[in-house]
């Protein structure tokens, strides 16, 4: 059972959103958070692997920019497709997004403290602490696999 976090709900504090649209993406988020694809008992009556998302939408009154938002800013969509597509895909997405919500910090993104470029940092120093070996702008001539895993890569001799 997913937890819909207090801080996790920016369309219920934006601006974007009016009243009704608010208290609907409150209810909307309720509904989200207790879908469990397992048991189609929690599917309010719909089947979400067949029925297309904009169904979904309209069946819990989610209009205009809280579409936008719940399928953009939340669901990470980058067109409008999905609207036509079964709605388990992006009731999944957006269960990932409220999940994620107030688990480390006020946004479901993580963020480096000193940027972008402390990611490879922590991946070198991971590396080398388990006795790999990084290395930059190298070609790959083969993955090497053992007992159905990737044990390693060649590059050169």
């Amino acid at each position: 059972m997913y937890k819909v976090p207090s801080n996790g709900q920016e369309a219920l504090s934006s601006s974007l959103l009016g009243f009704f649209e608010k208290k609907n993406c409150g209810n909307f988020y309720k509904f989200v958070a207790k879908v469990n694809e397992e048991n189609p008992m929690t599917f309010d009556g719909s089947d979400l692997k067949t029925v297309p998302m904009k169904d979904i939408y309209t069946k819990n009154s989610i209009t205009g920019q809280a579409v936008d938002f719940l399928g953009h800013a939340v669901a990470l969509h980058q067109d409008d497709t999905y609207l036509e597509k079964p709605a388990i895909e992006t009731i999944n997405r957006m269960k990932l997004y409220i999940e994620s919500a107030g688990k480390y910090g006020d946004s479901p993104f993580l963020y480096p403290v000193y940027g972008l470029g402390g990611l490879p940092e922590s991946f070198a120093r991971l590396c080398a602490i388990y006795g790999g070996t990084y290395m930059l702008n190298q070609d790959i001539d083969e993955i090497v696999m053992e007992n159905g895993k990737v044990a390693g890569v060649r590059s050169g001799d």
